[in-house]
């Protein structure tokens, strides 16, 4: 924690710190420390968690809920409402919003082995794939036999819409992420179908995503996220954004 500890007051300007990061046992106890620590020298912190990640737990304990990739649009809107000088208690609302608003799902193609483990985290036949395995390497939640990308973006996007029901005229951004090993020209062959659901039902789509964001190691696989737009939302997404990590020049 004391690393947390350290990035929260080296960033702190007088204005207060947003603590903005995924739904894990580690993550809350260490950051809780670090807080702690920091508001001792009088630095204010928000913490707000993402749980995006429908197949961790279901929708009525969606409070249990890992953060995955989706996790990307809590951070730019909350960055860029930050940038627009908002107070803490407004950049965490936006963020709470933001997580709120979002949903995610991956599939796995191969296990990732973590370095320090030295062996896969999960084992997975070649013609096999696993759905809704978590941003560590964590197993899923069925294995199922190879398919086509098409039928794998069906699958996902039926358990998305499930618990995120969109309407006609709704409007959201999509993220296709890689997971560290897939290509991607496979990325946007899932896209396309994505694509092609949403506009099925009538749901206009806002400056997709498709890339690497959130990968798990050497994990190929992808997930998907529909983030669901309101008009701050939008405003925040759309706000210029250029750094090492992210940039929308090309949104």
């Amino acid at each position: 924690y004391t690393k947390m500890a350290s990035a929260i007051r080296a960033v702190d300007s007088g204005a207060g710190v947003l603590c903005l990061y995924g739904n894990y046992g580690g993550d809350k106890m260490n950051f809780q420390q670090a807080i702690e620590d920091c508001e001792f020298d009088d630095i204010r912190c928000r913490s707000v968690l993402a749980c995006d990640d429908v197949a961790s737990s279901p929708r009525e304990t969606a409070e249990k809920r890992r953060g995955v990739a989706g996790i990307l649009y809590a951070y730019k809107c909350a960055g860029a409402a930050a940038g627009q000088m908002r107070s803490l208690d407004e950049v965490a609302a936006v963020a709470e919003k933001a997580v709120a608003n979002t949903r995610t799902m991956g599939v796995a193609l191969t296990p990732c082995i973590v370095p320090e483990a030295g062996r896969p985290t999960f084992a997975i036949a070649d013609d096999e794939i696993e759905i809704g395995m978590g941003i560590h390497g964590e197993k899923g939640i069925t294995v199922e036999k190879m398919m086509t990308a098409d039928r794998i973006s069906e699958i996902l996007m039926e358990k998305l819409l499930a618990d995120l029901p969109l309407e006609a005229g709704d409007e959201v951004s999509v993220l296709v992420n890689g997971l560290g090993g897939t290509p991607a020209e496979e990325l946007f062959i899932v896209y396309r179908r994505v694509a092609q659901i949403l506009g099925e039902r009538g749901v206009k789509i806002f400056m997709p995503h498709v890339g690497e964001f959130a990968t798990s190691m050497e994990m190929a696989g992808l997930s998907v996220t529909l983030f669901k737009l309101d008009g701050e939302l939008k405003e925040l997404l759309r706000a210029p954004a250029s750094t090492p990590f992210y940039t929308n020049a090309n949104k």
